[in-house]
């Protein structure tokens, strides 16, 4: 295959795909060649609204009712 043929395939997978093709070359260019790794950036509010904490997430635990 050539690079042509391998750039032209990549350009057609989404975004987040390419993402993931680029993190995977990064990986083994890292392995092959020891490069520095490259520090990636967080994305801020990623799991907003993915994850809920009970109301009572602060309560004491029955558990612990002996102890305290």
């Amino acid at each position: 295959m050539s690079e042509i043929q391998l750039i032209e395939k990549v350009k057609k997978l989404p975004p987040s795909d390419q993402k993931e093709v680029e993190d995977f070359v990064d990986s083994i260019l890292q392995k092959k060649i020891n490069l520095p790794a490259i520090e990636k950036k967080r994305t801020l509010g990623l799991l907003k609204g993915k994850m809920k904490m009970s109301e009572d997430f602060d309560a004491p635990l029955d558990d612990f009712k002996d102890y305290m």
